[in-house]
């Protein structure tokens, strides 16, 4: 399957602050691609790379198999995180001045807009001023200006931001929806969960490098099912335990831990039962949410993982 975008060993500086340090990875079309980091890993240096806003210091960003140019833009739709709508405008008259700078005739943006906006549920807010929607229909807003243009490769920057649970799922099935139409889609978020559901493949960025990188379910496999999840009633002192716990998670009503180097899992059962009557004692892989913040504490960068991954 043929790359939509690859970064290869692409670095860019500002004064003497390195944002984005020989960074490569590789997104393949049609798959939905997540570049995680904590807040000044880079990812937005590297977004702002992508679409053509600043340029590259080194290296070398190819889209669609060619090197990325100008005329290749308007094959790509971009989410900023930050909001980028005339909020005296109506939402309508927004939507179609931004499709008629893409060089759609007036009257199909105004037909691709209002069916955006009843497919967002927002039909009833068409002719409403940007400023008096909340923050989440404005989310909502700005992701249809990103997609009307109906480009082949997506870059969503915090796309969840402000939307409440339903959504949220309104939103995550256009984004299925526009996988299953053979798009390509990169977004950036700090939702762990979300990039769970959605993504296929990953890159952790952090201090401008790639520290993480693959198939998302090939990454999780590379840590196993090391983890504990216990549901139970009582006391559990074992948790505090440094000899047999390293770390855990409590969610209220089960608690999610990490046995210590060398520990069997039967013996933290029988250990837990001295004390606890169990529900359930399940062996559990780690959450995306663990292995993010265990790399980039101390996990060291990886290079070209992604190119390994692909190849």
């Amino acid at each position: 399957m043929p790359f939509t975008l690859e970064l290869n060993q692409v670095s860019k500086t500002f004064d003497e602050f390195v944002a984005v340090d020989h960074l490569s990875f590789a997104i393949r079309e049609g798959e939905i691609f997540g570049l995680l980091g904590p807040n000044g890993a880079g990812k937005t240096t590297s977004i702002r790379m992508m679409i053509g806003i600043t340029i590259p210091d080194s290296g070398e960003i190819r889209a669609f198999g060619e090197p990325l140019g100008r005329r290749l833009l308007d094959r790509i739709g971009y989410l900023p995180e930050e909001r980028g709508l005339y909020k005296k405008m109506k939402v309508l008259e927004n939507l179609v001045f931004l499709a008629r700078l893409k060089g759609i005739a007036p009257a199909e943006a105004a037909r691709r807009a209002q069916s955006w906006l009843e497919r967002l549920e927002l039909a009833q807010w068409t002719n409403a001023k940007v400023e008096e929607l909340s923050k989440g229909m404005q989310q909502k807003v700005q992701f249809i200006a990103a997609v009307m243009h109906d480009p082949d490769f997506m870059i969503l920057d915090e796309p969840f931001s402000g939307l409440d649970p339903a959504s949220s799922l309104v939103l995550k099935d256009a984004l299925l929806d526009l996988k299953k139409q053979g798009k390509t889609i990169l977004f950036s978020t700090h939702r762990m969960d979300t990039v769970e559901r959605l993504c296929d493949s990953i890159c952790l960025v952090n201090h401008g490098r790639s520290v993480l990188a693959g198939g998302l379910r090939e990454v999780k496999a590379r840590y196993g099912r090391s983890n504990v999840q216990l549901e139970y009633e009582g006391t559990l002192p074992l948790l505090e335990d440094r000899a047999r716990v390293t770390s855990f998670n409590d969610y209220g009503n089960y608690v999610e831990l990490r046995p210590a180097e060398g520990m069997d899992a039967q013996q933290l059962l029988k250990a837990a039962m001295e004390t606890s009557r169990i529900r359930r004692f399940e062996m559990v892989e780690p959450s995306l949410e663990e292995i993010f913040i265990a790399t980039v504490e101390g996990g060291k960068p990886e290079g070209n993982a992604v190119e390994a991954s692909h190849a």
